[in-house]
């Protein structure tokens, strides 16, 4: 396949081609609900920063050292798809506003001569230039494909890859580039080497790219603008203006969305996990605004008309006068509204009723005659993502996408 790499700088760029009971969390797949496809439950893939295998195990008692700025960065790439590619303008201006600020503030002084730099980095979020390669638009913008940057400076042989890794049970492909260090933020590299290393294959496969014949264009330079102090996260800038906030360690926010894109048989792991870590942050409330379930522990198939009733697809917009409603696309603008109300009847717990339904299109709705009534306890709740227990004891993961 022929096409024009631009992983991107990764800077690098070449041409050619609250308290619940964990043992009723039992593992549970979902199934397919019998109606169209486009009406079935959807979930959406996300992008916080995916992490590979050995990330996804880290211990709970692991250190993570975010600082309060950098967990403001995170927060605000929790639920961008794409490494960046969904981003809204306020989305953007979010993270950039956060990048900004890590870079005022006192990072590593001179990143090119720690040994904080050294190592493998996964790429979770880049800014995404009109000058983006094909490559680059294929793998980067995946959240299934994780993308990494292995720095090593402090040896005799210095350089820098860029890492597309397509999974597991298939390989990976490592673009390799000499590097120099010229001052304490910037390094400069030369491409001169990459492959495909396949599971399957006892060899390598060499990426038939002439980098001696791209002169300048094999070549860049990728500054470190910030780089904590605990060694977690870096942001750096590329030739080509690019932006990158690359991570080494995950908390516990992306792992959960990370299982939930690339690995769902760990969800029910990843969420006992973490409400555990989050048992002490008090009474958990259903938080104003409009959320779209990414994930359920469903394991029945009612009807299609049935399961949007009872919450188990599409959005929940969530009022503050105890007013909550469930909206789902069904097909050529037609949806289903459900309309209903909450009301606290215990610590983290909410009675719900849901009695006006319609099909609609337009300003034109057909009423449905449904009413359900369940409790819905919350087990986390934050400004991004949320983790509740609903009709049928079903776990739900929702991500607010108003903001």
């Amino acid at each position: 396949m022929a096409c024009s790499i631009d992983l991107p700088n990764l800077g690098l760029r070449f041409n050619s081609f609250p308290t619940t009971n964990t043992n009723s969390l039992n593992q549970r797949r979902i199934r397919s609900i019998a109606f169209p496809t486009s009406w079935k439950h959807q979930h959406r893939s996300i992008c916080c920063s995916a992490v590979d295998e050995k990330q996804v195990q880290q211990s709970e008692e692991e250190d993570y050292s975010f600082s309060d700025a950098e967990n403001s960065l995170i927060s605000s790439i929790i639920g961008i798809q794409g490494r960046g590619r969904s981003a809204s303008p306020l989305q953007l201006k979010d993270v950039e506003q956060a990048v900004k600020v890590l870079e005022a503030t006192e990072g590593v002084p001179d990143p090119t001569s720690s040994s904080l730099i050294e190592g493998r980095w996964q790429l979770i979020f880049t800014t995404r230039p009109g000058t983006a390669s094909p490559i680059q638009r294929t793998f980067v913008g995946v959240d299934l494909f994780s993308v990494f940057q292995e720095i090593y400076l402090q040896t005799n042989d210095p350089r820098v890859s860029n890492i597309v890794k397509f999974s597991d049970a298939i390989g990976e492909l490592k673009v390799e580039a000499a590097a120099t260090i010229k001052d304490g933020k910037r390094i400069l590299f030369r491409f001169d080497k990459a492959a495909f290393a396949f599971k399957f294959l006892p060899f390598k496969v060499p990426y038939p790219v002439p980098f001696k014949l791209l002169g300048d264009e094999a070549k860049g330079w990728l500054d470190t603008t910030y780089l904590s102090k605990s060694g977690n996260i870096r942001i750096s800038r590329g030739n080509k203006g690019t932006t990158f906030v690359l991570q080494k360690r995950t908390e516990p926010r992306q792992r959960l969305l990370s299982a939930i894109s690339s690995d769902r048989s760990v969800v029910i792991q990843a969420i006992e996990e973490f409400v555990s870590l989050n048992q002490t942050n008090g009474e958990q409330q259903l938080v104003e605004g409009e959320w779209q379930m990414i994930w359920s522990s469903q394991n029945e198939t009612d009807s299609w008309i049935e399961n949007a009733a009872n919450g188990l697809m599409g959005n929940q917009i969530v009022k503050e006068n105890g007013r909550l409603k469930f909206l789902v696309d069904i097909l050529f603008g037609f949806k289903f509204s459900m309309n209903g109300t909450f009301e606290k009847s215990d610590a983290n717990v909410y009675d719900v009723t849901m009695d006006d339904g319609a099909i609609v299109i337009g300003p034109y709705g057909l009423p449905v005659e449904l009413v359900s009534k369940f409790k819905l306890e919350v087990l986390y709740s934050d400004d991004k993502i949320r983790i509740t227990r609903g009709y049928s004891n079903i776990l739900f993961v929702h991500l607010r996408v108003d903001r």
